[in-house]
């Protein structure tokens, strides 16, 4: 029963021996339909037949028991923790179970899922998996096995006794068997390690085991360090214009952007522009060092023993990697806007507007606007995140068919928007930020705190205040994204790095 619903054009054998041995010598004969489930006129009703079968008390929806049950009277035993994932990726209502139309949308996922698998197993590209493959693919993955246990694992979802898995096999032995971390997808789908908008809040990359163990991973850190620094200076002009937006523009001081770069020119001829960038730059390297020790550290304190952590695993593992990265930094951050609200000859370089703002400040100074910064982490990473995966989701589940490579455009368009969600969410805080940030830079200004200083803006400016030098920011993320991109590549060329 559980083969003949997901391919109606294996349902039933060849009619003699000579089309049975054409079958076996050809993937393509026997999978004609390539495998997609069905859409026969009878398609329906054979899930719904099987919807039955599972449905063991009658209820019209399948729970955790109904999987159990039914699916052992089918000779299929799944553990409860197995069921369980099932049940959570197709409950779509989170009434706890499945109904009808959830459980036809989760083998639909389910099955594009199973062939990204197989065709990544299937070196060969033969439409068949054998015992050397399995093997080499599960040492890609960092896992040793010898031949002996490869054929035994062939053997559990070998029908017919060729010591082969084709991708019908393959896929009745995994039906309603949850599938997470494709190495695949994990290998195409680098977020925060390629793309640098200037902000570095975003939840780690994962990392193959096989990333790690030859070293690969410093070499895409070192790509993407790289390619931040190029994209930073690149765009540096309309960071330091955001910077003097965010502090200086008010009702009364409408600054546009045309105006501020004239004003900035005027003030300190072009070389101004990129006040501020050379720490903005040098902080690239501590910060992500720290971050990645800190994430991989804290992925074993959750102590999950997955390829790659889960999407809520991440969020908070990302988030507390991203706080202890920014909190070792921070001084350079308050360095960084001090430097690019500086006026001429204000400061001679890094080091000596670090000691003036010690001698004058104290040691305190260089954690102003800490707490705004550090709850920016959570909606800019989560956000980031969440769009970024959902975007990411959306089109594996509906255009991903032979790989999970989803090609640069879609890579750009994925990362310039979840970025922009995120900042866009994460704004306010990181104006707040800024403004405490500058505060002894602005004559006469008065200490306030984070709470007050919300006040402050709302009654003066209104909501608009909050999102003061919004339009450079933004006018810098696709650029930025771009740049990052291309010198990644390149970088990632020139290191060895070895691209799929």
């Amino acid at each position: 029963m559980v083969s003949s619903v997901l391919c109606r054009c294996v349902a039933s054998p060849p009619p003699d021996a000579a089309a049975a041995a054409s079958s076996a010598s050809s993937p393509a004969s026997v999978d004609p339909c390539g495998g997609a489930v069905c859409g026969g006129p009878d398609h329906r009703l054979r899930l719904w037949s099987l919807f039955q079968t599972l449905d063991v008390n009658r209820d019209g929806g399948l729970c955790v028991n109904d999987l159990a049950v039914g699916l052992r009277r089918l000779g299929l035993h799944r553990t409860e923790g197995e069921l369980r994932k099932i049940v959570q990726a197709g409950d779509k209502d989170l009434d706890g179970q499945l109904d009808f139309e959830e459980f036809v949308h989760y083998l639909q996922d389910h099955e594009k899922k199973l062939r990204l698998v197989f065709k990544s197993l299937d070196k060969k590209n033969d439409g068949r998996i054998d015992s050397q493959e399995i093997v080499q693919s599960l040492r890609d993955l960092g896992v040793k096995i010898s031949e002996q246990q490869a054929e035994k694992i062939l053997k559990s979802m070998d029908k017919n006794g060729t010591m082969t898995i084709d991708w019908n096999e393959w896929r009745d032995y995994h039906l309603l068997h949850p599938v997470e971390n494709i190495p695949e997808i994990i290998l195409y789908w680098k977020h925060s390690t390629i793309f640098d908008v200037g902000e570095n809040l975003t939840v780690p990359d994962e990392f193959t085991v096989e990333e790690r163990q030859t070293g690969m991973w410093w070499r895409h850190l070192v790509a993407g360090g790289g390619a931040g620094a190029v994209s930073r200076t690149c765009t540096a002009p309309l960071d330091r214009l955001k910077v003097l937006m965010q502090v200086h523009a008010s009702r009364t001081n409408n600054m546009c952007i045309v105006g501020g770069f004239t004003q900035m020119i005027r003030e300190g001829g072009a070389r101004s522009l990129w006040r501020g960038n050379g720490i903005n730059v040098i902080k690239i390297a501590p910060e992500s060092a720290i971050k990645f020790m800190a994430y991989e550290q804290i992925k074993r304190l959750v102590g999950s023993d997955q390829e790659a952590l889960r999407i809520h695993e991440r969020l908070v593992a990302g988030s507390l990697a991203g706080a202890i990265a920014q909190s070792s930094i921070y001084p350079m951050e308050v360095l960084k806007t001090r430097m690019a609200l500086r006026k001429t000859g204000q400061y001679s370089g890094m080091l000596d507007c670090a000691r003036k703002i010690l001698a004058r400040e104290g040691m305190a100074a260089f954690y102003k606007g800490y707490v705004p910064n550090m709850l920016g982490i959570i909606p800019y990473a989560g956000i980031d995140l969440a769009v970024y995966e959902t975007l990411k989701n959306a089109w594996l589940q509906r255009y991903a068919v032979n790989s999970a490579d989803p090609g640069v455009f879609v890579l750009l368009a994925c990362g310039t928007m979840s970025s922009t969600c995120g900042q866009l969410a994460s704004y306010p805080l990181a104006l707040v930020r800024t403004r405490m940030q500058a505060q002894a830079s602005i004559e006469g200004a008065p200490q306030v705190t984070m709470s007050s200083l919300f006040k402050q803006i709302l009654q003066t400016e209104g909501a608009f205040g909050l999102y003061r030098g919004l339009a450079p920011n933004f006018m810098k993320v696709i650029p930025a994204v771009s740049i990052s991109y291309v010198v990644y590549e390149n970088l990632k060329i020139t290191l060895g790095v070895q691209s799929r």
